[in-house]
């Protein structure tokens, strides 16, 4: 009798400790689906990798362009997964560097990845993240935003041609506007840019001239002008200047309350960037395969009446082998991948209020082919 007083509630503790224990583990590693924001739908996949039980730290590098809103994904991704993200903010030609010479976990970057990256990072993958728009963005003391502009009269202000704000290639756009008799000081960036490449593939694209002259790229030979580092710093020095002008992802215009021009489109409309217009720069884009070559893929000057025609993909760049990177483990890899997963599904719904567009269906079903392409020493880190 004595030990049947005994035994019962010792059963009853180790029931309890073995529903504590099968509560907090939830599933086994490579099971279970990668967490939503509070409210928000799950989205799953085969074996997403689940979060870990320590904090991880994943660090990538690159793009400005994007650094809003991968400050957002980092901060809240953290909250969700226990998995911290330091990204570095030093522009799409450094983000590429890093990820060559393998100092970082990932790469980011504006420019779809060239002959440089294709030849030191065999079998890259290219993973879109999201769109946005590239301004130009202007300090006219008395003018709002709005000011009308054409691809040739922007590339020839970059060119040196256009020196006066009051030129009459300027005025004859805007009728009614008071622009003043002042010179114009060009602003640029000076460290390598996807929002530079996607800024010269547009004049490319409208100025024969620019095109042989100047061309396009991540870092260019610039005839005039005066180099700021970063978004952040083209933005700093047009605001800190009178009648200068710069050009400036979205974002960073919105944030800091700057003006920016109407810029006119292939199908001769005068669009201001916003959310709407420039989702439609992607409305007919063909991509190709996460492990294709995007070297020629760009949605500048796209047809359409209502598209702003200087918009661009920003991406993530990966090697298709996560073992490559010196200080990857498997867990890291998990955590990186699953990032990437959250990244291009639920990790969307934070883009518009950054004023980023969120990625199309097609493109959202070619990244998911492309990540589950991700290995870790010749194993798919997605089963």
């Amino acid at each position: 009798m004595d030990k049947k007083i005994i035994l019962l509630p010792l059963l009853a503790v180790l029931f309890l400790v073995a529903g504590c224990t099968g509560a907090g583990t939830g599933k086994t590693s490579g099971s279970t689906p990668v967490q939503s924001a509070p409210g928000a739908a799950v989205k799953t996949t085969p074996s997403t990798p689940s979060a870990p039980a320590q904090t991880i730290t994943l660090t990538g590098a690159g793009s400005t362009f994007i650094y809003p809103l991968m400050s957002k994904w980092s901060y809240v991704y953290n909250k969700l997964n226990n998995v911290k993200i330091n990204y570095a903010s030093i522009g799409s030609g450094g983000g590429i560097r890093q990820i060559v010479v393998k100092t970082v976990d990932f790469g980011a970057t504006d420019a779809p990845l060239q002959s440089y990256g294709y030849s030191h990072i065999h079998g890259a993958l290219t993973i879109p993240e999201s769109i946005g728009g590239v301004t130009l963005s202007y300090n006219l003391p008395g003018i709002g935003k709005g000011l009308k502009l054409t691809g040739d009269v922007i590339a020839d202000i970059y060119l040196g041609k256009i020196t006066k704000w009051n030129d009459k290639r300027i005025t004859a756009q805007n009728p009614g506007v008071n622009l003043p008799d002042k010179s114009i000081m060009v602003v640029h960036r000076s460290d390598g840019s996807g929002t530079t490449f996607t800024f010269s593939d547009y004049l490319s694209s409208v100025s024969a001239t620019w095109k042989e002259k100047v061309g396009k790229g991540k870092s260019l030979s610039w005839p005039v002008g005066l180099g700021g580092k970063g978004n952040e710093g083209v933005a700093g020095l047009v605001r800190q200047n009178p009648y200068s002008i710069g050009y400036v992802e979205l974002a960073y215009v919105m944030q800091n309350n700057m003006t920016d021009a109407m810029v006119k489109n292939k199908a001769g409309n005068y669009v201001l960037p916003s959310l709407d217009t420039v989702k439609a720069d992607a409305a007919g884009v063909t991509l190709p395969k996460g492990d294709g070559i995007w070297s020629n893929v760009s949605i500048v000057n796209a047809p359409g009446k209502n598209a702003y025609p200087i918009s661009t993909f920003t991406y993530i760049v990966e090697y298709p082998d996560l073992s490559v990177l010196p200080d990857m483990t498997e867990a890291k890899a998990k955590a990186l991948v699953g990032f990437m997963w959250w990244m291009v599904h639920d990790g969307q719904k934070y883009a518009p209020g950054l004023l980023y567009v969120p990625l199309p269906d097609k493109v959202v079903k070619i990244d998911e082919e492309t990540i589950k392409l991700i290995k870790y020493k010749g194993q798919p880190v997605l089963r």
